[in-house]
């Protein structure tokens, strides 16, 4: 494998940033909004499930005494 120097490195890099596509500052908004709603979303949906299973153990801790 060919050894590069750090100046050589250094331009490669400059080089590869340029190829970078930046979201937009609609793009970057809309990607936020989602992550809140389905992080919302996911947060509900853990809440019932863990709220029903809890009814289940105190239903059957309850038909254990």
């Amino acid at each position: 494998m060919a050894k590069t120097t750090p100046l050589e490195f250094i331009r490669q890099v400059q080089a590869e940033t340029k190829k970078v596509v930046w979201p937009t500052r609609r793009e970057t908004i809309m990607t936020g909004v989602m992550v809140v709603i389905m992080t919302t979303l996911l947060g509900l949906f853990f809440f019932i499930v863990d709220t029903g299973f809890e009814a289940i153990v105190k239903l059957l801790l309850s038909l254990a005494k």
